[in-house]
């Protein structure tokens, strides 16, 4: 970015922190909401312009509706917003008059003052359907993008600005399917934004000072005795194929690693950890609500208990449940929350389950009274971010091509859902935005799609329950592993017997604890792929660039044979 570029960036935070600050003291400020959402896409967050869009959006359903939770809060302080008359940001460029498109030259504002506050509302919610769909279109978003325009228009048919978003979600629609006419249920719906740390994220901590070295040493003492964590280098991911597979020297990137204190044996135990972090999407099954473990079979003998307060919420025993108590169960005891996002269409399943790990993740902030980004399940996890900069969209006319963003994204589960679940647990979800804004969602989210592990259906081989072990996560991934891993009620790493290709097992001391993340038995381009959508970028470990490039070799040379790329586990 240039200089100029640079000081429009600095600019426009400062007017983002002023604006958020100002949230933190009106919470209930939909006119601020929408002046954050404008801030939001000068600054190339078109998620983060929808997420404030869509609470400003809910407050005008709140100023109009006399029944609702917030009525008057929600009145009050767009009346305070309005004492001068229409807001700057409602009226059309250069007049005192309402922004409304399509030959509507103003708005006649009388009548007395709730009444025309209510007029004011009205104004501001067709502000949020344009921002919602032009902002989700940008997302990648067009079901949802196409379904806030078409809502748009049928409050004001001749809005130019919806019309002409409505013809953008169509063509955009008709490339990304590759299709004439567009069957407005078969949008796609799920886009991709930008994952890094904000720049105004003050949580994330300097994983590499030795604070935090000491600090994670400290936690494996008891879960993995034999190992301690160092500061190492990673081969660093690509955004797509490139010529660099068979070059001796590769670009990498300071993360931390988990290390053999001692000389560890073929099949010994590595690590054993529990983690409350952990989510199923079954609805009334036999699982544990703490750690997601299958229940022991209900006999006159048995340890499961159910807690005192809910219907059908189990716990292997008394541990599970004092666990639970102490960390996370308090915040949605006799909530309802326990059917959100339970037995999704087979296609949602993953969404979901990271929905419902985000769910347990802002139960268990609520609970412990921290921030979520706080949380030591969560605090010391890399996301795979990439600095802002790379993120940012150009904006000199010369500038090259936009950046290929990497975390997945859609309105329901990084947008509605989240605000749902807390809803669902008596939160105030606009005080408190300090807590729950959406770019803490993102974040978690970010950490999540790069760590979590997850167990599948053996009947249909479907994903079903997911957790997050932050200890075990330390391992980093590589597709010739030196340990393997097996998840029930606690995560436990042990020693490979083997290696791929057949050596023989084993770590000596001061190796690299190499993890899997995928499954290895993929080929090389299935492996990448997968990469591609978890970690933000392709594998470049040792194993994947040697396939590769064995597997160029072969094409350039005109071979028919396939390519081995899997040996002995």
């Amino acid at each position: 970015m240039d200089s100029d570029s640079d000081d429009e960036t600095i600019h426009l935070l400062e007017k983002r922190r002023i604006l958020t600050e100002g949230l933190f003291r009106l919470p209930y400020d939909l006119i601020a909401y929408l002046e954050r959402a404008a801030i939001h896409s000068e600054l190339g967050y078109p998620d983060l312009a929808a997420g404030d869009s869509y609470r400003a959006l809910l407050l005008c359903d709140e100023c109009v509706n006399e029944g609702f939770e917030y009525h008057e809060e929600a009145l009050r302080t767009l009346r305070l917003r309005a004492a001068d008359g229409l807001p700057p940001l409602l009226r059309r460029p250069g007049t005192a008059h309402a922004d409304l498109a399509g030959g509507v030259e103003a708005l006649t504002i009388d009548g007395d003052q709730d009444q025309r506050t209510l007029q004011i509302a009205q104004v501001a919610s067709l502000r949020c359907y344009r921002s919602l769909a032009i902002s989700l279109l940008l997302c990648g978003c067009l079901k949802s993008a196409f379904a806030f325009c078409s809502r748009g228009l049928a409050a004001r048919p001749e809005d130019e600005e919806l019309l002409q978003a409505k013809e953008y979600i169509e063509e955009m629609a008709k490339r990304r399917l590759k299709v004439d006419e567009v069957d407005i249920n078969e949008l796609p719906d799920i886009g991709l934004v930008r994952r890094e740390i904000y720049p105004w994220n003050d949580h994330e901590p300097n994983r590499f000072s030795q604070e935090t070295l000491n600090f994670l040493n400290g936690q494996l003492a008891e879960a993995a005795p034999n190992c301690e964590v160092r500061v190492t280098e990673l081969p660093t991911l690509l955004e797509s194929a490139s010529n660099t597979d068979d070059y001796g020297i590769i670009p990498t990137n300071k993360q931390l690693g988990l290390f053999a204190k001692a000389d560890i044996k073929p099949g010994e135990t590595v690590l054993h950890e529990f983690s409350l972090l952990a989510a199923n999407n079954r609805l009334k099954e036999s699982l544990c609500d703490a750690c997601s473990s299958e229940l022991p079979p209900l006999n006159e003998n048995t340890e499961v208990v159910g807690c005192p307060e809910c219907e059908d919420i189990m716990f292997c025993n008394e541990d599970c449940l004092r666990r639970a108590q102490e960390a996370y169960h308090p915040a949605v005891c006799d909530k309802d929350t326990d059917t959100i996002a339970k037995d999704p269409d087979p296609k949602e399943k993953p969404f979901a389950l990271y929905l419902l790990l985000l769910s347990r993740s802002l139960a268990m902030a609520a609970t412990q009274e921290v921030h979520p980004l706080e949380l030591v399940e969560v605090k010391y996890i890399w996301g795979d971010f990439l600095p802002s900069s790379a993120n940012a969209v150009p904006l000199s006319p010369n500038a090259p091509p936009p950046p290929v963003w990497t975390l997945p994204f859609s309105f329901q589960y990084n947008i509605s859902g989240p605000l749902h679940v807390l809803e669902k647990m008596d939160i105030d979800i606009f005080a408190s935005l300090a807590d729950y804004d959406l770019w803490i969602f993102n974040t978690l989210y970010s950490k999540f799609r790069g760590t979590a592990s997850a167990r599948v259906n053996k009947r249909n081989g479907h994903p079903e329950v997911a957790a997050v072990h932050p200890l075990w996560c330390l391992a980093n991934h590589d597709c010739n592993p030196n340990v393997q891993w097996e998840w029930g009620g606690r995560m436990k790493l042990w020693c490979r017997e083997k290696r791929i290709g057949g050596l023989p097992g084993g770590i000596q001391a001061g190796e690299e604890i190499l993890s899997h993340y995928c499954d290895i038995d993929l080929k090389v381009q299935d492996r990448r792929e997968w990469a591609q959508g978890s970690l933000g970028g392709w594998c470049m470990c040792e194993r994947c660039r040697t396939e590769a490039a064995e597997e160029k070799s072969k094409a350039l040379n005109g071979s028919s044979e396939e390519t081995l790329v899997n040996g002995d586990a």
